[in-house]
């Protein structure tokens, strides 16, 4: 059994996909994120996943109005990511109703602050792990760093940190398949429980992952939208069900 989160990727308020996290190549779904999200609920979603694009490169949060909407119009947790690198803005998104932050560039370029927020805000706090050829990229993926994937998720063992989005960069927007094998493989050297992200194609991606046995969850998005993926199948086989 694993969790299922449906992604709303923003961009100039709208909901988007990226094909290998390029800004320039967006594709827009949905012009309005609220009701893209309520869809996502009504179909058996019981969580989000949501990240503010243009407060990625930024470095402070942008979409503001979009996450307030769906926040507003939905009732399940909801994980957010992009553009948040300091305390204040953890808080003022916690305090507004997002149930778990994810940092991404914070986690590479400043621990100590991430290792801080988890212990201010227990079990609010989630590292994505945005991974290149094996190496963590950071800026909304527009930089690629020195660091490998597994030696950050090390440097949080015991920090309090409640989950590591894994995405492969390479497959996120692609549709060419879950790297359910580099989460799983990364999963089995952390305690931290890993969520695996990009390039979902179809329901055989959500088998692989709950096959994997060690994974939390899966985050799909562009297979959702191209209607490959059938939401209301994939809820059931993530929650166990036979397909």
């Amino acid at each position: 059994m694993i969790t299922l989160y449906p992604a709303i990727d923003l961009k100039d308020g709208n909901c988007v996909r990226l094909y290998k996290g390029a800004m320039d190549q967006a594709t827009i779904f949905n012009d309005n994120p609220a009701a893209q999200a309520a869809e996502f609920v009504k179909a058996g979603c019981t969580w989000l996943h949501l990240v503010d694009l243009n407060g990625a490169f930024a470095g402070v949060p942008v979409n503001d109005d979009a996450v307030d909407a769906i926040l507003k119009a939905t009732h399940v947790p909801t994980q957010l990511g992009g553009g948040i690198r300091d305390i204040a803005t953890m808080e003022r998104w916690l305090d507004k109703g997002i149930s778990r932050l994810i940092l991404g560039t914070l986690a590479v370029k400043d621990p100590v602050l991430v290792k801080e927020a988890c212990r201010l805000f227990p079990g609010k706090i989630a590292v994505g792990i945005d991974a290149k050829n094996g190496m963590v990229a950071v800026e909304g993926w527009a930089e690629v760093s020195t660091l490998g994937v597994t030696a950050l998720a090390r440097k949080f063992e015991d920090a309090g940190v409640a989950a590591i989005i894994h995405t492969d960069i390479d497959r996120d927007g692609t549709l060419t398949g879950v790297n359910a094998e580099a989460s799983s493989a990364l999963a089995s050297t952390v305690s931290i429980p890993v969520i695996a992200s990009g390039g979902v194609k179809d329901i055989s991606d959500i088998h692989c992952v709950v096959a994997a046995g060690n994974l939390e969850g899966v985050i799909t998005g562009r297979a959702l939208y191209d209607g490959r993926l059938n939401l209301s199948e994939a809820v059931r086989v993530a929650g166990g069900a036979p397909c």
